[in-house]
């Protein structure tokens, strides 16, 4: 992935579109995607281009992420927009994008015009439902909505975390595979784990080690992200616990108060908020794993595989 990178060029561009690359990070996207093919039979040189867009597509995407929710760290380290500013952050993220797409169109003196063109089709629908996502829930911390349900949280995990995450790789590395369109058995599966994944986040973001999470804990809470952990502390508390939730969530995340924070925090602990949390991201786990062993029917065991079925284990057993 560093190779794609070009080397030159004007200060504060492809230096720093390097940055989040060499920070360590899961590689777990790039990895499924490789997986997929592998266990399916197809030659890892030729969906090695397509792992590599993934990560880059991945990287653009924390690169955004982070100035959209003000973040502080990412990858154990200040974020690009604290280094060098919003508008250069915002150009470094542009930039990984435009890498990433360069990958995907150099596909077709590899893969052919057909399977090539597919998962150009593939990237369109993913960037879409991404953006869609992080609208939805950008949008529930801007209105201020407070009366959101479970359901809304996964339908808003399908666009935001599990098709870029999960269904994207799966299906890029199957297309590169089979050279055909990969048929819809792998939704169910990337849906369900990238839910546990996003809700193992959720809760590393509330009770995490910095050291191993490599973000500032606490910083949901901080930017009134709608996570399970939130909707379910306001199904659950009282009425006047609710009005005085709304009225914290109303302001902007620079004006709340740590004891605000430690409040909400105490609300979480005291309604047993967490604990939920767990336990829907080991119940999504385990609907991942069965969806995983109905996608992968029929294809010989290997090492890609077992990796592949591992994965719904590890998403909700991880501390980073």
């Amino acid at each position: 992935m560093l190779d794609r990178i070009p080397t030159g060029g004007p200060p504060y561009l492809y230096d720093l579109v390097s940055d989040y690359p060499s920070r360590i990070g899961k590689g777990l996207r790039p990895a499924l995607c490789l997986a997929t093919c592998g266990a399916l039979g197809g030659n890892q040189r030729e969906v090695l281009n397509s792992a590599v867009a993934v990560e880059l597509f991945h990287n653009a995407f924390l690169i955004h992420d982070d100035i959209q929710d003000e973040s502080l760290s990412r990858r154990g380290a200040d974020t690009l927009y604290r280094q060098h500013g919003v508008g250069i952050a915002v150009n470094i993220g542009n930039a990984t994008n435009l890498l990433a797409l360069q990958c995907i169109l150099g596909n077709r003196s590899m893969l052919g015009p057909q399977a090539s063109w597919l998962i150009v089709q593939e990237t369109e629908s993913m960037m879409r439902q991404s953006l869609e996502g992080q609208a939805i829930e950008l949008g529930w911390i801007r209105d201020n909505v407070c009366d959101l349900r479970p359901r809304d949280y996964l339908e808003m995990c399908l666009k935001k975390t599990s098709w870029y995450s999960f269904i994207y790789p799966l299906r890029i590395g199957a297309t590169v595979a089979e050279g055909v369109q990969s048929p819809n058995r792998f939704c169910r599966f990337g849906w369900y784990l990238g839910a546990a994944f996003q809700i193992q986040d959720d809760i590393l973001n509330l009770i995490g080690k910095y050291r191993k999470y490599g973000k500032e804990i606490g910083g949901d809470l901080r930017e009134g992200k709608r996570t399970l952990i939130l909707i379910h502390l306001f199904n659950k508390c009282s009425a006047k616990e609710g009005r005085s939730l709304r009225g914290i969530l109303a302001k902007p995340g620079s004006e709340r108060t740590s004891s605000e924070l430690e409040w909400m925090y105490d609300r979480i602990v005291q309604y047993e908020c967490i604990e939920f949390a767990k336990r829907a991201a080991r119940q999504l786990a385990g609907a991942a794993f069965l969806e995983a062993l109905t996608a992968f029917r029929g294809t010989p065991d290997s090492e890609y595989k077992r990796f592949i079925l591992e994965t719904a284990l590890f998403v909700i057993s991880r501390d980073r």
